[in-house]
């Protein structure tokens, strides 16, 4: 029995098979030489959710899929075919007002997933749950892979030891004599210690170490992400599947526009349908600065006018973004979000973010400091910009277009006001009617 290993592909595909013929966890931990709650874990933590149909009917988890009477729901039905019998067609869960979703009750026990069910491919139109091995795999590398970057600190563990190591550092002590003088304040190693310094996560800073400014700098940066392991489910791909599955949801992308290096930094947040972009300054670019704003945004505007405005976030994957959790779910547990990430060094996949961050460039260039501009400064420039005509929005400017989708109140709540056309002006002289 293979003790202490973890299970590999071919394992993967052994599961994958034995589910199928429908043998148990503990036959199948027999065959590959592990327990069986390894299996069980193995099975429910690499879900793959896929909502099809089956033969000859479309996908539908309504609880009155059978003896519907329902017809004619969409006025304009294109599918007069099945205009008779609402039920069969794709779109019968996202029109009609009776729709109550159903899950199968089989999959709340053991083996959890579809991959042996009889009934999957001939009369089953729920949701399907299915173990993939390759995609098991894959997910089991990049968790692997998340897990070997980075710190394994939350923020408030490093609030902490900054509250602790910075004020030693200035009077002059090493990390070295720190470490082994404060082990019950200071649990970590002191190689540790010195990524915290090297990251900028911490008051101290490298120029404070007295020996460590002789060595040269390492040229790979360090990355501290709050969850190691968020891009899973969260991924461009994941994105795709869910924007097909929901094509009426408006898409709203996530950036950080940065000036000098460790000064202070933009959130924009960017309306893709209306070309409407907020901008909001930011002490420093870490995920709790990120935080305050998503959960200062839904205070102002209200559940329904949050979830209305931005169900869909799309970020690249800045360490910024790296705690998915809190910023989908409110204070209460409540979804009001859903956070996925571009592939890396992909920018391309929220371009049009991308191409709005050129106006910013026209006031703040790259690498010029922000640390002397206030909200009011960014909120002006901001208008200005909003104000501008585009030519892919048939000449009209993106205040335009957010009022016609969404109306005057919510620009307002988000501290928009429209800027003359004529008086429009795309260069930091704006700043000095500030």
């Amino acid at each position: 029995m293979a003790k202490n290993e973890h299970l590999n592909l071919e394992d993967r595909c052994t599961i994958a098979t034995m589910l199928k013929n429908r043998e148990s966890f503990r036959s199948i931990g027999t065959a590959i030489g592990k327990d069986p709650t390894t299996i069980s874990k193995e099975v429910r933590n690499h879900l793959v959710f896929s909502q099809t149909g089956c033969l000859g009917h479309a996908y539908n988890n309504c609880i009155h899929r059978r003896g519907c009477k329902e017809a004619w729901i969409c006025e304009d039905c294109k599918h007069t075919r099945l205009a008779s019998r609402c039920w069969a067609c794709g779109q019968c869960n996202t029109f009609c007002d009776k729709y109550v979703p159903d899950a199968c009750a089989k999959l709340l026990k053991p083996p959890y997933v579809c991959n042996g069910c009889p009934d999957k491919h001939h009369s089953c139109t729920l949701e399907k749950r299915l173990y993939v091995a390759k995609t098991a795999q894959d997910e089991y590398k990049s968790v692997l892979s998340e897990c070997r970057t980075g710190l394994s600190l939350s923020e408030e563990e490093v609030s902490h030891l900054d509250s602790v190591v910075s004020p030693l550092i200035f009077q002059g002590q090493s990390l070295h004599h720190i470490c082994a003088n404060n082990k019950d304040s200071v649990m970590i190693s002191e190689s540790t210690a010195y990524r915290l310094v090297d990251s900028g996560l911490i008051t101290a800073r490298n120029i404070d170490l007295p020996r460590k400014v002789r060595f040269s700098r390492r040229k790979k940066k360090s990355i501290f992400k709050v969850d190691r392991s968020c891009r899973i489910g969260r991924t461009y791909e994941d994105f795709l599947a869910f924007k097909a599955a929901n094509p009426d949801l408006p898409i709203t992308e996530m950036d950080s526009v940065e000036g000098k290096k460790g000064g202070k930094v933009l959130l924009t947040i960017h309306f893709v349908k209306a070309e409407c972009m907020l901008a909001f300054l930011r002490d420093t670019n870490d995920s709790q600065s990120v935080l305050n704003v998503f959960d200062k945004l839904y205070l102002e505007l209200g559940p329904d006018v949050f979830i209305k405005l931005m169900p869909v976030l799309l970020g690249d994957n800045g360490s910024e973004f790296s705690n998915p959790t809190k910023i989908e779910m409110d204070r209460q547990g409540n979804q009001r979000t859903h956070v996925f990430y571009c592939d890396p060094s992909a920018p391309y996949q929220k371009g049009s973010a991308e191409r709005n961050h050129e106006f910013i460039r026209c006031f703040i260039p790259k690498g010029k400091s922000m640390d002397g501009y206030t909200q009011a400064h960014i909120r002006h420039m901001m208008n200005h910009i909003n104000s501008y005509g585009r030519p892919e929005l048939g000449d009209k400017c993106p205040y335009e277009m957010m009022e016609f989708l969404y109306g005057d109140k919510i620009l307002g709540l988000l501290g928009c006001t429209r800027i003359d056309p004529n008086l429009v002006t795309l260069n930091n002289s704006v700043f000095k009617e500030v």
